[in-house]
């Protein structure tokens, strides 16, 4: 581990890309079935979540993935804005 990397994300990094791929779609289908209120919640805690990762990631990131991200994380900003409202 760098001296620059968290603990968080080394705990991360070992993680089974598999079960975070399935934990994930699991939260967003409870979101989008969940009454409005709810599903927007949880939909805005994981774009939290994952604008905390980005921020982490940006530097090594090339720029069309940025920009794949950041147009990704926008549609769940509004979808969840949406559920909200």
């Amino acid at each position: 581990m760098q001296r620059t990397q968290s603990p968080v994300l080394a705990r991360l990094a070992r993680l089974n890309p598999t079960a975070v791929f399935l934990a994930t779609l699991a939260l967003v289908l409870v979101a989008l079935f969940a009454p409005g209120p709810v599903g927007g919640m949880l939909l805005l805690l994981l774009a939290v979540l994952l604008v905390w990762l980005m921020t982490a990631t940006w530097a090594v990131q090339r720029p069309a993935t940025r920009l794949l991200r950041l147009l990704m994380l926008t549609l769940l900003i509004a979808v969840a804005l949406a559920k909200l409202l």
